[in-house]
This record gives C-alpha cells, sequence and structure tokens, in this order.
C-alpha cells in the first residue's frame, strides 16, 4: 500500500513551484508573465540573475534526487538513504512523475517548467556517473555548435542508452531513465522546432526576437 503512493507523493515534491514562490517572494510577480513563461532557473535568472538561478536549479535539482530516494527508502527494507535498494518499478515511476510534477504543477494550474534541473536530480539519483559523462556530452555539443538546447536535448537523449550499455540494471529502471528523458524532450518541442528553422539562439550571439 506504501509503495502505491510513491508515485503521488514524487509527483507533489516535483509540483513544488521554487522558481515561482522565489521570484514572487524576492520581486513580487508572477515569474510565468516574464520571459519564456516557465518557472524554471533559466527564466528566474532574467528577473534575478544569477543567485536566483543557483538557488532555484539546486532546489529543483534536490526535489528529483529526493523524490527518487524516497521511492526507493518506501519500497525497502533498508534503512540506506543512498543506495537505491527498493523496488525497481516504483522508483521508476517516481522517476517520471517527479519531472511530471514540475513541468505540470498542481499548485500552478498544471503549469511549470521545462524539467531540466529536476531531471537532472532524478538522473543524479539514478546513476551518477552516467550524469557525469552525460554532462561532457552536453559541454562538447554546445562547445561546437553553440546551442544550449541542442546541448541538452543531446545529452538527455544519450542518458538511458548510457545506463542501459554501462550498468544493465533492471529494466524498468532504464525504462523509468528512458520515460524521464523523453518527458524532458517533449516540453522542449519549442526548441526542436527553432532548431529545424535554424532560428534558435547561440550562446554568445544577441538573441533574436521569437
Amino acid at each position: 500500500m506504501i509503495a502505491a503512493t510513491t508515485p503521488i507523493l514524487a509527483y507533489l515534491l516535483g509540483s513544488i513551484p521554487f522558481g515561482f514562490l522565489i521570484v514572487r517572494w524576492q520581486k513580487g510577480v508572477d515569474v510565468r508573465t516574464t520571459g519564456s513563461g516557465s518557472i524554471g532557473a533559466t527564466n528566474v535568472m532574467r528577473n534575478l540573475g544569477i543567485v536566483g538561478f543557483i538557488a532555484t536549479f539546486i532546489l529543483d535539482l534536490g526535489k528529483g534526487i529526493f523524490a527518487v530516494l524516497l521511492a526507493s527508502r518506501l519500497t525497502s527494507t533498508s534503512p540506506n538513504w543512498i543506495s537505491l535498494t527498493g523496488d525497481p518499478r516504483w522508483i521508476a515511476a517516481a522517476s517520471v512523475c517527479a519531472i511530471l510534477g514540475h513541468c505540470f504543477s498542481v499548485w500552478l494550474k498544471f503549469r511549470g517548467g521545462k524539467g531540466v534541473a529536476t531531471g537532472v536530480g532524478v538522473f543524479i539519483a539514478l546513476a551518477p556517473l552516467q550524469v557525469l559523462l552525460v554532462l561532457v556530452i552536453f559541454a562538447v555539443i554546445v562547445a561546437a555548435t553553440r546551442y544550449i538546447s541542442l546541448g541538452s536535448l543531446i545529452a538527455t537523449a544519450t542518458f538511458p542508452l548510457l545506463v542501459y550499455f554501462m550498468r544493465r540494471p533492471p529494466l524498468p529502471i532504464v525504462l523509468g531513465a528512458a520515460g524521464s528523458a523523453l518527458l524532458i524532450i517533449t516540453m522542449h518541442h519549442g526548441n526542436i522546432g527553432r532548431l529545424l528553422k535554424g532560428t534558435e539562439n547561440k550562446v554568445g550571439k544577441k538573441k533574436t526576437s521569437q
């Protein structure tokens, strides 16, 4: 019975709109009415600078990590909070639900962010070594193309492959990683469209109107 609550708990954790709360607290405005309309760290930075970005990113990352570890702890007889010793099916479900909560927050009428920071947290909890490799891939792609969105998309898509080929975990974990990655990629549909049209902004280049 407790195991069945883990996806719900993960969704509620993911739904906590830290970016929205931080900007409302600091400036008294709704971050969704500014910039890209997202509650994520990048849009918070447009309002509060790098400090706002760091605070939001860490908090959003943390809720992804905690959602996965909580699912593991609640479905395991081990007192260990660090290792994923719980039921892989519920861990996988919690992984996807945490990101889903961030993207479609119940507290914000099912609006939210694109799930990147929360997704990174989920990925760290599932396979920290593979996350380091993904970050290297991200850096290489961005350095070569100057497209942050392209680096994010390719790195995200690569993660479940690395998990499968390097760790050979239970199938539910692979599916959870793949589902999480697919959700994040889907939330970047606007970026994908601009990349295909050649209108996506590059690092170090003046932004164009979109």
